[in-house]
């Protein structure tokens, strides 16, 4: 049995603690899939080449509206899916080479299990042990039952980039964000696209005026069914599925995608064993810090966050990289400003407090700047987009930012920065020029209408 100073079950996050450690003793490298987890192999990087791919098509189908004459006369699945994969597997096989040719990492490809305290067990096979464990496991798909037991073919967002064609249409059972993304991909890239969703609106988690602009949107688009309940599911054509939903509507198409949310990876791991506890969602227990509650065990990432976001995991796993090396000086996870961005069609970007967690709970003032009020807005014709923005009457400060529109993940950064550093609106607003006329006035023109007043008032 070999013993290691530290043992990371887990390749993605995880594996970015590994350089941090290297003076502190031999590293066990545990990875159950491919090599560099769901952000690099099947999650966040091959869906934002593809969601690039369909903002192109897009563009094309819109350029008669700039007096450009184009069209898109179809797609080259294959190429798009070969031009993806191309990059992404060579990464992930440089990956796996790096670290199994580094003289303090052992890589070990199985599946781990806890045997006990600060004991592993690879493959019902090899055990090893060591000082300190940490589960960076990541998440997979939630299959519902009624999906899972009807016997029909499906996919999910692990294996839809890889498909061998695309399908005339597409039935999406989801409204979250991962659903929201693959069906601007696949609707941009010419897929009739069917949505089934039990929430009232579409990324219902989102501010709520956000969710139902991004609904009236979608519907323009899509097939969308809203609160709707599955009753049933059956086979349709060659690898298609229908679902019936419980007003007795059918809805099919050629092709099943499954995006009703994910779960954390913290089953069948023997947690148990080692005294760690999770909470009722599945997550792994952590603190601030992200000490489990057993000593010498930590987590991070979807295995345990409340955040299923990579930057939200790769700074958690700074976090516990620090704290394995500095015992005496624990640093907490940052949680405070969490920025995420739906990369669909029109873009959302979104940080802090939403209108349902403000209003009747607190003070609070609100300003919402539409694209089409800005130079730049006029430019792309935009008539759906919009700035809102949340701020304390009583600090002058933003509580929360939400954006609606081309390049919304861009345009939110300096009001994530400005909320991180403790900025003031006035100050964010006049302390700095805003480039006209950029796009970016969207973001200064909701500030200076921010109704605050006082000394605090950006417009003074």
């Amino acid at each position: 049995m070999r013993h290691f100073s530290l043992a990371i079950i887990g390749s993605g996050s995880g594996n970015t603690i590994v350089p941090d450690h290297d003076a502190a003793g031999p590293v066990a490298l545990i990875e159950a899939g491919v090599f560099g987890g769901t952000c690099l192999n099947r999650g966040c990087i091959p869906s934002k080449i593809l969601v690039h791919t369909a903002d192109v098509a897009v563009q094309a189908r819109t350029a008669p509206a700039f007096g450009i004459e184009a069209e898109v006369t179809g797609a080259d699945w294959p190429s798009i899916r070969d031009r993806t994969f191309s990059k992404i597997d060579r990464v992930s096989a440089a990956g796996r080479r790096h670290r199994a040719e580094a003289g303090h990492v052992t890589l070990f490809e199985g599946r781990a299990r806890f045997a006990g305290p600060h004991e592993l067990v690879i493959d019902d096979a090899t055990r090893i042990t060591a000082d300190n464990i940490v589960v960076a496991t990541g998440s997979r798909p939630t299959i519902p039952p009624v999906i899972a037991d009807a016997g029909v073919e499906f996919w999910t967002s692990d294996n839809i980039m890889r498909i061998d064609q695309l399908p005339a249409s597409m039935v999406i059972v989801g409204g979250g964000s991962v659903a929201a993304e693959f069906a601007h991909i696949f609707s941009g890239l010419g897929v009739e696209i069917h949505i089934v969703n039990q929430a009232d609106t579409l990324l219902a988690t989102l501010d709520a005026d956000v969710s139902e602009r991004f609904t009236a949107l979608a519907r323009q688009h899509w097939d969308v069914h809203l609160a709707a309940k599955i009753t049933s599911v059956q086979r349709h054509g060659a690898g298609g599925a229908a679902v019936v939903l419980d007003d007795g509507t059918k809805v099919a198409g050629d092709l099943l995608l499954v995006a009703a949310g994910r779960r954390p990876n913290s089953d069948n791991l023997g947690l148990e064993l080692a005294g760690v506890k999770v909470r009722d969602d599945g997550r792994v227990q952590v603190d601030e810090y992200g000490r489990t509650t057993a000593d010498g065990v930590w987590s991070i990432g979807d295995a345990s966050s409340p955040f299923e976001l990579k930057h939200v995991a790769n700074s958690e796993a700074r976090t516990v990289a620090h704290n394995l090396a500095h015992p005496d000086d624990l640093r907490p996870f940052q949680h405070d400003w969490v920025p995420a961005a739906v990369f669909t069609h029109p873009e959302i970007a979104t940080v802090g407090a939403r209108l349902q967690d403000l209003a009747g709970l607190r003070p609070y003032v609100q300003a919402t700047r539409p694209y089409h009020d800005t130079a730049y807005g006029w430019a792309l014709q935009d008539t759906s987009g919009f700035c809102r923005l949340y701020a304390d009457p009583a600090t002058g400060r933003l509580l929360g930012a939400h954006i609606l529109g081309y390049q919304a993940s861009l345009l939110i950064q300096p009001l994530v920065q400005a909320m991180s550093s403790g900025q003031s609106v006035a100050s964010m607003a006049r302390g700095q020029y805003w480039i006209h006329p950029a796009l970016a006035e969207v973001v200064e023109n909701a500030l200076l209408m921010l109704p605050l007043g006082g000394p605090g008032d950006p417009k003074m």
